[in-house]
């Protein structure tokens, strides 16, 4: 393997020759955050993603942000440097599942996290983020709301709402995994620090912390918070960006990881610039309808 310092150069170097924008998300390993053009949470990306002029988005993340990319960008080149990079939160709805649940509720709104596969988007009303859920479903017409996939933060929006909320037997297992012991144990340690959640955390972990929302919001939280101490309920990859912005203040992990956001490397992100590898694509059909859903979620964000 080259050298880092070799391999960022020529990243810098093909990044030129192509016209291309790394977007990364806040999950990625340090490496990949250091580099990127743009960091940031799945509305911050998917906003960069429309806002760009670059010919090429190489999108270090997992494949469902590739694919939300290419669907509101299908005139450029999309690449995600390690195809296998998946989402196993997306994974647990299909298009069958889906469809049998709107015709048990006919009168719902099918809202989507963005933690989906381009063909539940295609399926959906209008999708959504951690960051605008809450406003996303107090905007809609409809009192019953098929939220899917991920459990938690549909129950995280159903306390903030008088809708019904369907909820999807999904969850994401970073934050599955986080255990109420651990951050108790953490509040022994650090006594003086607050505890900052994701929505995608369990109730159990919510109840505990001082401060619940996607990392866009947790990060602008730290930032202008008197406190100098923080509990990080979510991906430890995270720690990295709100220290590296927050020089003076601490952070604890909680000790979770996200294997797939790891998958991507420098070496990974080389070979796509320098391979053009590996470009997403989805069915007309399927992106045309994936768009109505995901430009009615950007018309309100």
């Amino acid at each position: 393997m080259k050298e880092k310092k070799t391999l960022i150069r020529e990243i810098e170097k093909l990044k030129e020759e192509h016209n291309a924008i790394i977007l990364a998300h806040v999950y990625q390993e340090p490496d990949i955050q250091d580099i990127t053009d743009f960091i940031g949470d799945s509305l911050g990306l998917s906003k960069k993603a429309v806002d760009t002029n670059a010919d090429t988005i190489v999108f270090c993340g997992v494949l469902f942000m590739a694919e939300t990319a290419y669907i509101l960008n299908p005139e450029k080149t999309v690449l995600i440097p390690d195809r296998i990079a998946g989402c196993s939160l997306a994974d647990m709805a299909t298009v069958k599942q889906v469809r049998e649940k709107k015709r048990e509720h006919p009168n719902a709104a099918v809202v989507s996290y963005v933690n989906s596969t381009a063909e539940i988007k295609a399926e959906s009303d209008i999708c959504c983020t951690s960051a605008n859920a809450v406003k996303i479903v107090n905007s809609l017409e409809e009192e019953e709301i098929l939220f899917l996939p991920d459990k938690n933060l549909g129950s995280y929006v159903a306390e903030q709402t008088d809708k019904k909320i369907i909820l999807w037997n999904g969850y994401c297992y970073v934050h599955e995994n986080i255990k109420p012991e651990t951050v108790k144990d953490l509040k022994v340690k650090h006594p003086a620090a607050e505890v900052i959640a994701h929505p995608e955390c369990n109730p159990e972990i919510r109840a505990l912390s001082d401060m619940i929302g996607s990392t866009s919001k947790m990060a602008t939280y730290v930032s202008v918070s008197k406190s100098k101490e923080f509990i990080v309920a979510t991906d430890d990859n995270f720690v990295y960006h709100v220290q590296k912005n927050n020089p003076s203040k601490l952070f604890y992990p909680v000790g979770t990881t996200c294997t797939d956001m790891r998958k991507i490397t420098l070496k990974c992100l080389y070979n796509a610039l320098k391979h053009q590898q590996y470009k997403i694509t989805i069915p007309e059909d399927i992106c045309l309808k994936a768009k109505k859903a995901l430009d009615a979620m950007m018309k309100i964000s």
